[in-house]
């Protein structure tokens, strides 16, 4: 017997529908669904465990999102030809789901829960990333598990100064806005997106056209949810609790908390002195307290914490290193630190520091995409890395982290806009975080800027970066600017913005809190507009323009184009005219075919080794014109001419016929012309009897008068 299928539509009002369907798949999870847009079906399952580690202290959430290649037709790479390890995008699309759904769970539901995506079929009409959310919060909607609010997520798109939801690709390449949204019926908790230097004002219009559209997709889950039947929500055991333990650790803590607080210190020294403060708290309990409740009097010496510092900048406007809200911590800059690299620079705000390095190169170096939903190549791209040392810890390193593959990507878009579009090179950044006590993402985007104008890209304009916080009561708030680490944690809200002195060209907002106002939205981009304005003077101190050119070990890369029929004399049989002239002159040099025209790169450090390269391309594609003179070289000495070599382009002959040597009769060519003379001949196109070309010196001679025959 086929199982019930209940489906809920969601009208886009373009023509486009969303629909979610649940009941007939993965029946054993806690909750399933299909959600489906045109072709592309997505197959998200919400599965938690029925009790808890009593030594978890947290909720052990795991979001997965993966992209079958059968749902586009296509066999995966590699020799196993199986889905591995994820892809950058499927990373990117996780933290996506993970930052809107995490906040919204019982602070005191510690199961462990898993939320699997996955890509089923794929239509290349629609963006499957932007469904994900929305499946993942229906597929929790379906469920028993405790789940606060449900959400969405959604595309926001200006395409010709219109908002479009969920635009297809094709479509996205023709907006100046890539935002994605999530958020509950309520209020926004999470934007990431890129942008073509809009301004604030227009991008909270983007936001709130994205919000409207995702109270929809929200009222469509509460639909599926009671068609469905909404299940009783489990009963779980949560954390354990003890009045009499906190007023006690909030008594001996809260006012020697708030007085380090309200100091301004630096990170290591504030450390020291709350941990002295937590061992006085713990000196008060005997040792079986503490064997039976010491993890009480940790949690509750940690909500102290947190309530003391936020009240210290709520009440005294002062933050934990003695900032006033508004402040940026001092920054240094350095450009050109490692003598050998293409381009380099260091940046440090405070206790944050990143040095970024930048190597050119040719299209062959392009970052190759090749997933389910998207195949093409990137021609700029960025690494970020961030090693334990930098916060002073020692951990194992388990590759790259989904922590540095978002942050990388961020900052990836805070700066792609801003490289020319007739750019020849392929750029490669890498951000290594050196030391971090705040945002080291935004620090990666102005290392990133300086390091591009040392290496002699010629950007559009240099980028900054800022990270915002806000603490808030619910009554009063205090926007902060560029956060520390700490903030961060006990703050409500993480919301990074760069761009250039114009306008935002990308942003990262998380918000930890229910209801966010859009006043303090604005508030918090015009702070953070003035602070990244600031940061960008401090950049443009150490490096107000890019160098005219590339520094003089790195590689030049020119570039020409000739036609298609001349590719196959460049390569050479086997490849063997190519590499021998790479060999020669020590270059690379790229092919590749566009529009039946070959596209030439040619990369080096001589100047003499690209000059011989031209030389040689222009000497392969040399093709002389009716009735122009060319200078020649005689090359091979013949009975019947002259074997002659035009030198503008080497290696092109031509046969001088010996009629063709002078007016008078010639009996010896060697009367004429001997080898290596130099001298001009006119060139006469194609012998119709010959078939071959055919030049003239004595063209270009004047032509004697003939002598008058005597009677």
């Amino acid at each position: 017997m086929i199982p019930q299928l209940f489906v809920e539509k969601i009208d886009l009002g373009d023509g486009r529908s969303i629909t979610i369907e649940t009941g007939r798949l993965a029946k054993q999870a806690d909750g399933s669904v299909v959600v489906r847009m045109g072709d592309t079906m997505i197959l998200a399952t919400a599965v938690s465990a029925r009790s808890a580690n009593p030594a978890v202290d947290f909720l052990p959430l795991t979001v997965d999102y993966r992209e079958k290649f059968a749902a586009a037709g296509r066999f995966p790479g590699g020799f196993f030809k199986r889905e591995a390890r994820p892809s950058d995008s499927e990373v990117l699309t996780m933290r996506l789901v993970d930052r809107v759904l995490r906040p919204l769970f019982p602070d005191d539901y510690h199961a462990e829960t898993q939320v699997m995506i996955q890509l089923m079929s794929h239509d290349e009409e629609v963006m499957p990333d932007a469904l994900a959310g929305l499946a993942a919060s229906a597929a929790l909607a379906v469920s028993d598990i405790p789940f606060y609010n449900l959400i969405s997520e959604v595309r926001v798109a200006r395409i010709d100064g219109k908002f479009v939801i969920n635009p297809s690709r094709e479509d996205l390449a023709k907006s100046d806005i890539d935002m994605m949204i999530g958020a509950s019926m309520d209020s926004v908790a999470m934007v990431e997106g890129e942008m073509k230097e809009i301004s604030e004002a227009e991008m909270v219009e983007a936001i709130k056209f994205a919000h409207e559209a995702i109270k929809v997709q929200i009222q469509a889950q509460l639909r599926l949810q009671a068609a469905f039947g909404k299940k009783e929500i489990r009963t779980y055991e949560g954390e354990k609790e003890n009045e009499e333990i906190y007023k006690k650790v909030k008594a001996a803590a809260y006012d020697k908390i708030y007085a380090i607080a309200k100091v301004g210190s630096a990170k290591h020294e504030r450390s020291a002195a709350f941990a002295e403060v937590k061992e006085e708290v713990k000196a008060l309990f005997t040792e079986e307290e503490l064997a039976a409740d010491g993890d009480l009097v940790s949690k509750y010496f940690y909500k102290t914490n947190k309530e003391a510092v936020r009240n210290v900048v709520l009440e005294l406007g002062v933050r934990l290193d003695g900032r006033k809200t508004t402040d940026i911590r001092p920054i240094w800059c350095e450009i050109d630190y490692l003598p050998r690299v293409h381009g380099s620079s260091l940046f440090t705000r405070g206790e944050t520091q990143a040095l970024a390095t930048v190597t050119l190169g040719t299209s062959r170096e392009a970052n190759q995409i090749d997933s389910p939903s998207e195949q093409g190549e990137e021609k700029f791209y960025l690494h970020y890395n961030f090693p334990p040392f930098s916060t002073g810890e020692a951990k194992p390193l388990r590759g790259t982290s989904r922590r540095e593959v978002g942050h990388g990507n961020l900052a990836q878009r805070a700066l792609k806009n801003m490289i020319p579009v007739d750019c020849p090179y392929t750029i490669r950044v890498v951000s290594e975080v050196l030391e971090s006590n705040g945002s080291s993402s935004m620090a990666t985007v102005c290392a990133g800027t300086m390091a591009l104008m040392d290496a002699g890209v010629q950007m559009v304009k240099p980028v900054s970066g800022i990270a915002m916080g806000l603490i808030t009561d619910g009554e009063k708030f205090a926007v902060l600017s560029d956060i520390l680490g700490d903030e961060d944690h006990l703050g409500d809200m993480d919301f990074k913005v760069t761009g250039t002195a114009d306008g935002i060209t990308a942003c990262q907002m998380d918000i930890k809190i229910d209801g966010l106002r859009y006043d303090i939205m604005e508030q918090a981009l015009g702070q953070a507009r003035e602070g990244r304005l600031h940061i960008l003077g401090k950049l443009t101190e150490t490096i107000a323009a890019p160098r005219a050119d590339v520094k003089a070990h790195a590689p030049k890369i020119i570039t020409r184009t000739i036609p298609g029929n001349f590719i196959g004399a460049l390569i050479g049989p086997g490849g063997k005219v190519i590499q021998e002239l790479q060999k020669a002159t020590g270059t690379t040099i790229v092919i590749n075919e566009v529009d039946e025209q070959g596209v030439i790169e040619i990369l080096g450090t001589d100047p003499a080794g690209i000059e011989a390269v031209l030389a040689k391309i222009k000497s392969i594609t040399f093709k002389p014109q009716m009735g122009e003179a060319y200078e020649v070289k005689v090359i091979k000495m013949l009975d019947f001419g002259a074997v002659v070599e035009y030198t503008s382009a080497p290696g092109n002959e031509v046969l001088l016929h010996v009629s063709e040597l002078a007016w008078e009769r010639t009996e010896n060519v060697t009367d004429v012309v001997n080898m290596g003379d130099v001298f001009e001949v006119k060139y006469l196109g194609v012998d119709p009897k010959t078939k071959k070309e055919k030049v003239s010196r004595k063209a270009l001679l004047q032509r004697p008068p003939r002598e008058e025959k005597k009677e």
